[in-house]
């Protein structure tokens, strides 16, 4: 069984270069689809690591807990990731003129 083990140092340093130039490149392209990308390859990295979990035999310990922390960093980066498509959506709406399809970090904003 192959795992990508995202509990690990080196490989969360990787993510989370990836998902800050996939959101760097979205907001300077003023593409959503980048952001969107990375974002459905994480949501398929978390389902694979929770099929993992649940299809484990009884007998492997440390493999099902690096699987149970690599899920919760799973769901970091795509809040991560997921919020930084809501702001690239929303800059991308306003070079275009376009109705976003909500105005969902406004109520972020005018908290700060």
């Amino acid at each position: 069984m192959f795992i990508i083990d995202t509990s690990n140092a080196a490989v969360i340093i990787i993510c989370l270069m990836i998902i800050c130039l996939s959101i760097y490149l979205g907001k300077e392209l003023k593409k959503s689809i980048l952001p969107q990308i990375v974002l459905g390859l994480e949501l398929i990295l978390l389902l694979m690591h929770v099929i993992q979990l649940f299809t484990l035999g009884p007998d492997v310990y440390g493999v099902k807990d690096m699987l149970i922390k690599s899920t919760r960093f799973d769901y970091v980066y795509i809040l991560i990731t997921f919020f930084g498509y809501l702001w690239i959506d929303d800059i991308e709406a306003k070079v275009k003129n376009k109705k976003s399809v909500d105005n969902s970090l406004d109520w972020f904003w005018k908290k700060i």
